[in-house]
């Protein structure tokens, strides 16, 4: 496995438990509280469950590996919308009131090489295709 694919794993897995992690806070914090924070910032309150939904089950398909290009897509999205509801007028580094977009666009940056890399081997995706060409 050559030092590419190593951090790839490395990549998807740490993002896969970043955002399961988010995820289960949203969950612990009330998914009533979630949508009452997103409506509070001119975000449709729904669009709290799907986040917590996607952010729980992405995570978890993130660290083993399945539809990784696909979840990985969705983070893309997610994280561009966060950055211009949520973040964006708290600037770069953030203010006294709300951390800035600075880590969003780190995490936006290594799912989008999530999207367009080569399968990483130790992945269900890799496996799966192994089976198809076998």
């Amino acid at each position: 496995m050559s030092k590419t694919a190593v951090v790839s794993v490395i990549m998807r897995v740490v993002m896969g438990i970043i955002f399961l992690s988010h995820g289960v806070a949203k969950f612990q914090t009330g998914l009533s509280n979630v949508d009452a924070w997103f409506s509070s910032i001119g975000i449709p309150g729904f669009l709290g469950y799907v986040i917590a939904m996607l952010e729980l089950v992405g995570g978890i398909l993130l660290i083993v590996g399945l539809f990784t290009r696909y979840v990985s897509a969705l983070f893309v999205v997610m994280l561009i919308g966060a950055i211009f509801t949520a973040k964006l007028p708290a600037g770069l580094l953030g203010n006294a009131q709300m951390p800035g977009y600075e880590l969003d666009l780190g995490f936006l940056m290594i799912s989008l090489y999530l999207v367009v890399a080569d399968r990483s081997p130790l992945s269900v995706d890799r496996l799966i295709m192994n089976k198809r060409s076998a």
